[in-house]
């Protein structure tokens, strides 16, 4: 004979029967929530009660933590407008007696869900898939915030994490002073309770070695250059190239101006350079898109409008695509490029070809 799932009866008894329990249980006022902060057994502190009205829409995202126990989960329940009293949540886990079966997590619920579907969600922990999503050319500051916003870690944390020496191989080819900047792969990250900021950064940092494969660290030394300036170069790009297969001409571009002793007049570079250092995101954002003539001439080792040769470390974290272009550049004899503001660029091979299609192109 097959049995029943326990949750699965009490729905066919639940209008009768859960009326009598819930008013031996919980005292219910219309309109109104009760707030109850757990006992000193659960989260610690004396029980207290108050009432406010309810009046939430769409998803709510709920973490239980590990440990917590069934009050303290009623009380995170009732709070967070998952639960409009805890009556019948308590009653269905006395009841059927899955109170210690409740399990930890990130979970998404509606406002106003079901008992029933509450405890069925938490007792086989169904919890909400988060990801952190790490495009191609963001800073580290960047990054930080998609961290934060996360709730995976404080700002205070992200910068900790940022700052722990680092013992992995090709970290070790950075010059003295160099952070993480460019070394952070953008990618996809599958999220857990657990995760944390320095989880977070070493996982960042295993995908870039991932990404540079020894096939591409042999394309390195191949290339002339040390992989920190590879790096370097390929965050340029990444900031300034929109279309992908765009990327390996402007990587030619800049290859190009470096071996004929041209500076590479690169607007993120100024970007970054005025900004960098900063501890909050400025009124401009973290790259400005009006730059200056002050700006143009602001004193950094960074801009390249005043210092020849490649910056000291990259400005972004670049992509793999950006990565290779550096080392698999197209053949050009191009040394200008300027945007055509549809996402693609104009190329020239001289000023005068450059300065045309700069009339052309750049409004007034």
């Amino acid at each position: 004979m097959r049995f029943l799932d326990p949750i699965a009866l009490v729905y066919l008894f639940l209008a009768v029967w859960v009326l009598f329990v819930a008013s031996t249980v919980s005292s219910r006022v219309d309109g109104t929530q009760a707030v109850i902060a757990a006992d000193a057994a659960g989260i610690g502190g004396d029980i207290t009660v108050s009432a406010r009205s309810v009046e939430r829409d769409g998803p709510v995202a709920v973490e239980v933590v590990p440990g917590a126990d069934a009050s303290a989960i009623a009380t995170l329940l009732l709070s967070r407008g998952v639960l409009t009293e805890t009556g019948r949540f308590r009653a269905l886990l006395d009841y059927t007696g899955t109170g210690a079966q409740l399990r930890s997590g990130r979970y998404e619920f509606t406002t106003n869900t079901p008992a029933a579907e509450v405890i069925r969600k938490m007792r086989l922990g169904l919890t909400r898939e988060v990801v952190l999503v790490v495009p191609e050319g963001l800073r580290v500051e960047e990054i930080g915030e998609l961290v934060v916003g996360l709730r995976v870690a404080t700002a205070e944390e992200w910068e900790e994490a940022l700052a722990e020496p680092r013992l992995e191989p090709l970290l070790r080819s950075r010059p003295e002073g160099a952070d993480l900047t460019g070394y952070l792969f953008p990618a996809t990250y599958q999220l857990s309770e657990d995760t944390t900021a320095e989880s977070l950064v070493e996982a960042m940092v295993e995908a870039f070695a991932s990404a540079v494969s020894p096939a591409v660290r042999s394309q390195v030394e191949a290339s002339g250059m040390t992989l920190h300036e590879v790096v370097t170069l390929a965050s340029i790009i990444e900031r300034e190239a929109l279309l992908a297969d765009e990327r390996p001409i402007i990587a030619s571009v800049f290859l190009n101006r470096l071996e004929a002793g041209i500076a590479l007049y690169a607007d993120p570079t100024v970007q970054f350079a005025i900004t960098e250092g900063l501890d909050e995101r400025p009124a401009d954002g973290w790259w400005k898109r009006e730059l200056t003539v002050d700006d143009l001439a602001f004193d950094s080792s960074y801009n390249t409008y005043i210092v020849a040769g490649l910056p000291p470390g990259p400005i972004a974290n670049p992509g793999r695509g950006a990565i290779l272009a550096v080392l698999r550049p197209a053949g050009t004899d191009y040394l200008y490029f300027v945007a055509k503001g549809d996402g693609s660029h104009a190329f020239a091979e001289t000023l005068a070809e450059h300065e045309a299609n700069v009339e052309r192109y750049v409004q007034p």
